[in-house]
């Protein structure tokens, strides 16, 4: 009989591990170690922001001329009209130092004049805002700089340790890069604690179906905690960008603009198709009422399988379609915290619902629930209080309550199994607490990472 240890968990609740359904991970990590802009509420204090960071940097010696200056996560949306980004003003701060500012939700960026000439992209003369096409492209070049790959390593392992701090046993990723081979590498680096399913973009899916891979294939070296993931494709862009695809157009805004979409439907449709022909799931952003019809009408067309990521505002008559089709709901809960304020800024008047949780629950639909960090932190326990409670704060009434979750649904949607309790013969990832998980209050519910008292992945205790 094989060594057996026994652990006493007498007192503890237990529950199934959880996961974080949509995560870019490498960027994730990336925010453990760059500059964050969520708290500024305006351009001027993130420019504040910004000249501290770089005096800090100079008086350490470890700023560099010839290497970008990152920073993440600025919510220009939630910013008044006359504090909006400038080029004039990030300049001024940062002279001949490429800089380049990622928004909160990676849809564009707010470079300097020095990094837009390094980067060789189009900022805008007046705000010195990248749009999001052009933005998704360059950001990946921040990785070739000197000494990233060795930061990346770093900040990784450290992400790591925090997740499994959490309570979080898996993570699919929806990195835009060769996720793939890269996931290969870090499992024989011992970058091996979570479970990870790792995504593949449209461009490249090709060359994945031609190398063999396919949805739920184990990674080699992974010892079966690393599977291929699902195709992500991205149709359209995001509400704080106001590019999300809508059948209305955003409110406060001249010249009227409904979003734009990021491939045809045609090719939606013939990407979707290529996915499912050769063993892929989908896994499709659609954020604006339009998309998400579009994505829906593509997916019924192909026979797709797998998940709409975000389904932030769909009309109802696109509701019940998710459960007709069998798709699942991969929505980010703490997304509708951070924009409530933006809603009633620029969808004062959509045609459709927004953030529609329990509309969805109720028509049968499959939830999973994650993050999109760094968009939002890697930390399920803020998804799961903001489906519950629908506000971050008790002093705060909850936003659209009518839409708010059990508290076992939304645990259940955080985990592979997609139940708040463990049955015999689920795979042995399991957390336990020193404190109900049911938390009566969102501050409760915000604070169990505390709580966390053991992680374990794969019957191995990793925390």
């Amino acid at each position: 009989m094989p060594d057996a240890t026994t652990i006493d968990a007498d007192g503890l609740w237990v529950i199934p591990g959880l996961w974080d359904c949509h995560t870019h991970f490498t960027q994730w990590a990336k925010t453990l170690g760059r500059l964050d802009l969520i708290s500024a509420r305006s351009a001027s204090e993130a420019m504040s922001m910004l000249r501290a960071h770089l005096d800090e940097r100079r008086a350490s010696g470890t700023l560099d001329p010839n290497v970008f200056v990152v920073g993440m996560r600025f919510r220009h949306s939630l910013w008044a009209d006359d504090e909006q980004p400038t080029l004039a003003a990030i300049d001024a701060v940062t002279g001949e130092q490429p800089v380049a500012l990622s928004s909160a939700d990676m849809h564009c960026g707010w470079v300097n004049s020095a990094a837009a000439r390094r980067l060789g992209v189009h900022a805008d003369e007046h705000t010195g805002l990248v749009g999001e096409l052009e933005w998704f492209d360059a950001y990946t070049q921040f990785d070739k700089a000197p000494g990233a790959a060795e930061e990346t390593d770093r900040l990784l392992r450290e992400a790591e340790r925090d997740a499994v701090s959490k309570g979080v046993v898996g993570i699919r990723d929806y990195e835009m890069a060769e996720n793939i081979d890269t996931w290969i590498d870090r499992f024989a680096a011992g970058i091996n604690t979570l479970r990870v399913d790792a995504g593949v973009y449209p461009e490249r899916l090709q060359n994945a179906i031609d190398a063999g891979w396919h949805t739920g294939k184990a990674l080699p070296g992974s010892n079966g905690l690393g599977r291929v993931g699902a195709m992500k494709l991205i149709s359209d862009g995001s509400l704080n960008t106001r590019s999300a695809y809508c059948s209305s157009p955003y409110s406060g805004i001249e010249p009227p603009t409904y979003g734009t979409l990021s491939y045809t439907p045609q090719q939606i449709e013939d990407y979707m198709r290529l996915a499912t022909e050769h063993g892929f799931d989908i896994a499709c952003h659609a954020i604006g009422d339009e998309a998400n019809t579009i994505v829906l009408d593509a997916a019924a067309a192909t026979h797709a399988h797998g998940s709409i990521e975000h389904a932030q505002m769909l009309k109802p008559i696109d509701i019940p379609r998710f459960a007709q089709l069998g798709l699942t709901a991969s929505i980010q809960p703490q997304h509708a915290m951070d924009d409530r304020d933006v809603i009633t800024r620029f969808w004062a008047n959509p045609a459709g619902i927004p953030y529609p949780f329990r509309s969805l629950y109720d028509a049968g639909a499959q939830l999973r629930m994650g993050s999109d960090a760094p968009v939002a932190p890697l930390d399920p326990w803020l998804a799961i209080s903001a489906a519950v409670f629908g506000t971050e704060s008790s002093d705060r009434e909850p936003f659209q309550p009518e839409q708010c979750l059990p508290v076992e649904v939304a645990l259940g949607a955080s985990t592979a199994v997609g139940r708040d309790r463990l049955e015999a013969g689920d795979p042995a990832d399991i957390v336990l607490l020193d404190a109900d998980p049911y938390a009566a209050a969102p501050e409760v519910m915000r604070a169990m990472p505390a709580h966390v008292a053991m992680t374990f992945v794969a019957g191995k205790r990793v925390y």
